[in-house]
């Protein structure tokens, strides 16, 4: 008789948790996988694919304005919500089912229910009386959606709710400017709402690169969106069928629903891994190590419950490191470096590598090039909207270390170029390879000219 149950019991049917159970049982382990709400987790059924399909259909409103310009006639356009969120749902059921059907033909016994541990080998499911163990477990239970704690937060949604609406408001006010908040809003106001963005810091998207958000504010303005920067709300308050969201310093906006999107907090407590001793850090992530295990010997943990990188490619990443790592005898690190990532606001954007700013900090020598340009389409429709490709390089190996991308497509281009980045590449390869024209990508093989920052005022700080 076996000593467990399982080999590998996995708390958590999101990406990283589907994908550590399948490879796991392909390779012959017994594997159980436990979810409280639905298989697929957040990225399938309320994060990036039902997000995405919102993108596609907010980003319609510019296209049939853009068309004018190229002779089609578009009247008489109308836009329903319960068609397309009722579309975006059936989707969201079809990749529930398929996920489970990826479980069930790998063997994998799936257990719709919340998950607990008793000790660091004996799981007890919500709803039993008996309790299961398993050699090791996985915990890949992901995170979810901060609320700030100030008077009135009961009256939020966060982006959870979004899928859930059953009418677009007239107007939404956005409580944070990273990017979920970026891209709501976005998403909002391509359906006709007036969107006001509140954020406490000095402009959008903290940790990008600045160029990158400099230009998206802009061009995120001139598409109606109100962004109101160094705006830090004290409260909110209900005003009959709207809502009042006081600001510190005595300003108000008046709305009719407030959204926050101010990050997402990992799901590491209140499942008994500290009564069995497993290490939370400051946010209640899962501490591992560089072969995703914690403190505890039989216990690991991917995804964003260990807050080291919260993307579903990351945690798909980290279940295939595990995997290799226990159950096919290939120690696998997980490497974090070079991952690219997009924020499919509108226009969207996408980077890999270094910004300029850390490049900076850690290169003797750093070269930047940069071209700002109207796109071919934009010539024709009329669009007032330029395009951003940025290239930050080490001046001393002529390494490309960063790659940053605004305007169409952006996620797709930056997408290829990080390989180049992750191997290595140098400016002059890229130099050296032909560009495909017409095409916006062509700008990152052609840029030649190196942008320069503006001298320093005589008499200033920085001339000083």
């Amino acid at each position: 008789m076996a000593e467990f149950d399982y080999d590998l019991f996995v708390i958590g049917a999101g990406s990283g948790g589907v994908r550590a159970a399948r490879l796991a049982a392909e390779l012959g382990a017994r594997v159980g996988v436990a979810e409280e709400y639905r298989i697929g987790g957040t990225c399938v059924i309320r994060g990036c694919v039902p997000k995405k399909l919102l993108v596609y259909g907010a980003r319609y409103a510019g296209e049939f304005e853009d068309a004018r310009g190229f002779g089609w006639t578009c009247e008489d356009l109308r836009f329903d919500w319960a068609t397309l969120i009722r579309n975006v749902r059936r989707e969201v059921d079809r990749l529930n089912g398929a996920y489970t059907r990826t479980l069930e033909n790998a063997g994998v016994d799936r257990f719709l229910a919340r998950a607990s541990l008793e000790t660091p080998h004996v799981v007890r499911l919500a709803g039993r009386d008996d309790t299961l163990s398993a050699k090791t477990i996985l915990v890949a239970t992901g995170a979810h959606p901060f609320i700030p704690n100030l008077p009135g937060r009961e009256h939020l949604i966060t982006s959870n709710e979004c899928f859930e609406l059953e009418a677009l408001p007239e107007r939404i006010a956005v409580v944070g400017a990273g990017y979920i908040g970026m891209e709501f809003a976005s998403i909002f106001a391509g359906l006709g709402v007036a969107v006001t963005v509140l954020y406490r810091g000095e402009q959008i998207l903290r940790d990008f690169d600045m160029d990158l958000r400099d230009g998206l504010a802009e061009a995120m303005r001139n598409r109606g969106v109100n962004l109101r920067m160094n705006a830090n709300v004290a409260a909110v308050e209900k005003d009959g069928g709207a809502y009042r969201v006081q600001l510190k310093g005595g300003d108000c906006v008046t709305t009719d629903l407030v959204m926050a999107a101010t990050g997402r907090v990992p799901n590491g407590s209140g499942f008994g891994l500290q009564q069995i001793g497993v290490k939370l850090g400051w946010n209640g992530h899962v501490a591992v190590d560089e072969f995703s295990k914690s403190s505890v010997e039989n216990i690991y943990a991917v995804g964003d419950v260990t807050d080291r990188m919260q993307l579903t490619p990351v945690a798909i990443h980290e279940a295939n490191a595990f995997v290799e790592t226990l159950f096919n005898d290939n120690p696998t690190p997980v490497d974090h470096s070079f991952v690219p990532t997009a924020v499919f606001s509108e226009p969207e954007l996408g980077t890999v590598g270094f910004t300029e700013g850390k490049a900076r900090e850690m290169c003797r020598q750093v070269d930047v090039y940069k071209s700002r340009f109207k796109p071919l389409r934009a010539t024709v429709s009329g669009r007032d909207e330029k395009m951003l490709m940025k290239l930050v390089v080490d001046a001393e190996t002529d390494k490309v270390l960063g790659c940053h991308v605004l305007g169409g497509d952006a996620a797709e281009i930056v997408q290829m170029a990080a390989i180049a980045v992750r191997l290595g590449a140098t400016k002059a390869q890229f130099d050296a390879t032909r560009a495909l024209h017409p095409s916006a990508a062509e700008e990152l093989v052609t840029m030649r000219q190196r942008w320069e920052p503006p001298a320093p005022v005589a008499g200033s700080d920085a001339a000083a």
